[in-house]
């Protein structure tokens, strides 16, 4: 009986094909539009590190006080990044199983090849925690150690994209790299990790940046060498002192500081830690507040943080609100035809067809129409995934691609929406009364 069903239906849509390719056209925007907008929303509002991010933590603390907020702001916030004195304070304490403090460099890197032009890379200064913490992947080698954290060792650890640049490829491990006309030793090579959102400094990065990552050594050696902060700098007072060493003795926030706790008695523990060293720096005079600090979750932090665009939250809610307005169309077009047939369902009813064959024979055909509906709207997604970056902003734009599961998820909403969409003309279409329809015909 289906492929009958198959059959009935595949006459009725020849029949009118003007009509037949209005509701086709219909359905493949609707799904498109949806579908284009789902894939930058899904991209940018993942969790990017989903099998330890309910253990990773961003602590703050407020050294501010009140009277940096503003009248207007009630929130009470500590601010969203560390100053020097306090990540330092942090990493000596030692209270999680992991924790670094980073922020963000920009360097020169002077390839191997005589005459070729330096490499300006962009990177994180950290400490040696950061890659078990964060289960970053290496091709070649590994992190730092402890060791060369306290003796500001000269190491660095390369993504494969600058390797490749550099050292044209292969194992690099133990060569030299000229970083801003120093010697450094490349004691690791990354396998392509370069995560979206760059979830583990948003504070310097926004949450989303193509080009960054490619270059990370220790944030002791970084400071020593007085490689300055390439990231954001926010101060609620002008520093005393100009220039590097000016911004490490001032309360300005430029550091960005995660930790990984492994259970809630962690996060109790931490978070009164947090506290307590707070209510220290009010004991000794630095701060003249009541202890105010946070400790969020990674997911709790990206949101809080706003790392997923305002415009993308609205970009699906319009193709959602596009994609409900096709279908109520398409509902009244299957209505239409479905209903200029009730002699044909009359006549099939008196023969003993029940109104659940009536149900079926309907309904497959509108899944028909959401099949083509689907296949042509994953040409206009594809098209459109294309096209995104005319609307939003390249580094979001880049990362909507068109995979097998958007390309399954495409045909199953149009098939699903579209049968949705057909249930009223069905039903309306099964309760045409066969003695009127053949009385009057």
């Amino acid at each position: 009986m289906f492929a009958y069903y198959l059959d009935l239906a595949l006459r009725s849509l020849k029949r009118n094909k003007a009509l037949t390719a209005l509701m086709i056209l219909t359905i493949g925007f609707g799904v498109a539009a949806s579908m284009t907008t789902w894939s930058v929303f899904r991209a940018v509002s993942g969790d990017p590190i989903p099998w330890k991010s309910s253990k990773l933590f961003v602590p703050q603390i407020d050294n501010w006080g009140p009277t940096a907020h503003g009248p207007k702001d009630t929130s009470n916030e500590p601010p969203d990044a560390m100053d020097y004195t306090d990540a330092i304070a942090l990493m000596r304490a030692h209270r999680a199983k992991y924790q670094s403090a980073m922020y963000q460099i920009a360097t020169a890197v002077v390839p191997q090849r005589v005459g070729e032009r330096p490499i300006m890379t962009t990177g994180e200064a950290v400490y040696s925690e950061f890659f078990p913490m964060l289960d970053v992947p290496f091709l070649y080698g590994n992190g730092w150690s402890d060791a060369d954290d306290a003796h500001r060792a000269h190491v660095v650890v390369i993504s494969s994209h600058l390797n490749d640049q550099v050292f044209g490829g292969g194992d690099s491990v133990g060569k030299t790299l000229n970083v801003d006309g120093h010697g450094y030793r490349v004691i690791g090579v990354l396998d392509h990790w370069h995560p979206q959102p760059m979830f583990y400094d948003v504070v310097n990065t926004g949450g989303f940046n193509t080009s960054g990552g490619d270059i990370f050594m220790p944030f002791t050696t970084a400071i020593a060498t007085d490689m300055a902060n390439n990231g954001n700098t926010n101060c609620n007072a002008t520093p005393t002192e100009k220039g590097f060493v000016g911004l490490q003795k001032s309360e300005c926030v430029w550091i960005a500081f995660m930790v990984q706790l492994d259970d809630a008695a962690a996060v109790q523990r931490y978070k009164q830690f947090l506290d307590n060293y707070a209510a220290q720096q009010q004991q000794a005079g630095r701060f003249n507040w009541p202890p105010n600090v946070r400790l969020r979750g990674l997911m709790a932090w990206l949101d809080f943080e706003q790392v997923v665009p305002p415009d993308t939250r609205i970009s699906l809610y319009v193709a959602l609100g596009l994609l409900l307005v096709c279908l109520v169309n398409t509902a009244g077009l299957l209505l239409a035809k479905f209903l200029r047939r009730s002699s044909e369902i009359g006549v099939r009813r008196a023969l003993g067809a029940s109104r659940r064959e009536i149900y079926t024979q309907f309904l497959i055909e509108a899944g028909m129409v959401g099949l083509a509906g689907g296949l042509l709207g994953l040409v206009l997604t594809g098209v459109g995934i294309a096209s995104v970056g005319w609307v939003l902003p390249h580094d979001i734009a880049a990362l909507a691609h068109l995979d097998v599961s958007l390309l399954i998820t495409t045909l199953v909403v149009a098939i699903v929406a579209t049968m949705l969409a057909g249930l009223y003309p069905t039903l309306r279409a099964a309760a045409v009364q066969p003695a009127w329809q053949l009385k009057s015909n």
